[in-house]
């Protein structure tokens, strides 16, 4: 118990700063999971899942308190406040995504694509530096914006594609300051995480009943998730204008490098990568 604790608090913090800096959450958790099955960790999906359902309820009330005000103003003035409105609409590319093509992006999280993933997370953070670099003249999304930033997260279902990151990209093409489009970002992640966590919650209800959610290492997980996700938002927010992101893709890219190598070597339980000349990387 006191081990797999331990483990569930790691894999929180993972979770909690993973998700709101751009370097991507399911990215950093799928490979979090395989490096500490070498110190004895259970892996196994049917027993993971209850706790990656609810770190992202962690994650969620990181976003909660930090933009409380927010949420409240958007519920009591859904008229006068249009960012519910806007938040609506940048919801559904990723949905419509989800629907159209679930089983697809499913099967990447087992194949070959993760490491090739994160070095697009690189590549979006090396265009997001150059973009800063121009003026931004807007500090307001509208529809456009929203249906753009949407779109990119959208691309960030695959794994290993940064979903702050992403969006942050979608932003800043719009002509958003950074601090506009990291707030609208952080706060585009609130139906995106309730969505993942009512998917993925229902499939761990079936498996494992509603006990399988509130043990205590998971608790503690969700406590980690949460306090990290606060941190890293008010991180962001602060230094949102001063941070360079060629640093964040400088790390991603050498992730994502080792990441390949893990999977042409098959090491911690990556599964083995096999490319004859002339053969695709296999899916799934």
């Amino acid at each position: 118990m006191f081990l797999q604790t331990v483990f569930s608090a790691l894999l929180g913090l993972v979770q909690g700063i993973s998700e709101f800096l751009p370097i991507s959450s399911s990215g950093h958790l799928l490979v979090a999971q395989r490096l500490l099955t070498l110190a004895g960790y259970d892996a196994d999906p049917n027993r993971a899942l209850p706790l990656v359902v609810m770190l992202h309820m962690g994650t969620l009330l990181a976003v909660a308190v930090v933009f409380w005000r927010d949420w409240v103003d958007m519920l009591r003035h859904p008229v006068k406040n249009r960012t519910l409105l806007l938040l609506f609409v940048a919801s559904l590319p990723a949905l419509a995504a989800k629907l159209l093509l679930g089983d697809l992006i499913d099967g990447l999280f087992t194949g070959w694509f993760l490491g090739v993933s994160f070095l697009v997370t690189a590549l979006f953070l090396v265009f997001i530096e150059r973009q800063a670099k121009r003026a931004a003249t807007r500090d307001m999304p509208d529809m456009p914006c929203a249906v753009t930033m949407g779109a990119f997260q959208a691309v960030a279902l695959l794994p290993g594609v940064s979903r702050s990151g992403s969006t942050l990209l979608g932003g800043v093409l719009c002509g958003l300051t950074r601090e506009t489009a990291a707030k609208f970002s952080f706060m585009m992640s609130a139906p995106a995480i309730l969505g993942s966590f009512l998917s993925e919650g229902k499939d761990a209800l079936e498996a494992g009943g509603l006990g399988s959610l509130f043990t205590l290492p998971i608790l503690v997980g969700v406590i980690f998730a949460a306090v990290s996700g606060y941190l890293a938002i008010r991180y962001m927010l602060r230094l949102i204008q001063r941070i360079s992101f060629y640093r964040f893709a400088l790390y991603v890219a050498v992730v994502g490098i080792a990441v390949i190598l893990m999977q042409l070597t098959g090491f911690a339980g990556f599964p083995r990568l096999s490319l004859p000349a002339g053969t695709p990387p296999p899916v799934g």
